[in-house]
């Protein structure tokens, strides 16, 4: 399942909702880890954490696809594509201009999707919605708009 929204409208607690009967779930976290750098990004994680049954297992990692392939009858929550997509596109130097950078996304991009048509677990994906308000400013809000919306469009139903 995809939860869609805009930021900060309440979709995580909506998808934490859904497994809330759930006793056990693995709960990623593919955003960047808080620092006390960032006390605004530190306050949202620390929110989300509270929020969050105790009993529920945290995975802060960009790797998905290794939890995509775990044959386990566990749910899983990505809260949120959109912090991975992120990460992801700074691993493989696209802000940076890096030569291949583009490639490489393409393959991040190409096997978490695969791995999600082929797992068996319930999935339940959290991301921003792009697409229905101002054209970002500059290139790289652009670029970051463009491949998100690329990205959950070839998600599966």
């Amino acid at each position: 399942m995809l939860v869609l929204g805009g930021a900060r409208s309440g979709k995580s607690a909506a998808a934490e909702g859904l497994l809330s009967t759930v006793d056990t779930v693995d709960y990623v976290a593919p955003g960047p880890v808080p620092t006390a750098a960032d006390p605004e990004w530190a306050d949202r994680v620390a929110g989300h954490r509270e929020r969050r049954p105790r009993s529920w297992r945290t995975h802060e990692t960009r790797d998905l696809v290794p939890l995509l392939a775990l044959d386990t009858d566990v749910p899983l929550m990505i809260d949120c594509l959109s912090t991975w997509l992120s990460g992801v596109m700074d691993d493989c130097g696209v802000w940076a201009e890096i030569p291949g950078a583009d490639a490489e996304l393409a393959e991040r991009i190409d096997s978490l999707v695969s791995a999600w048509r082929k797992t068996d677990r319930q999935v339940v994906v959290v991301s921003n919605e792009v697409g229905s308000g101002v054209v970002p400013a500059t290139v790289a809000g652009r670029r970051f708009r463009d491949e998100l919306g690329a990205s959950t469009r070839g998600s599966p139903p």
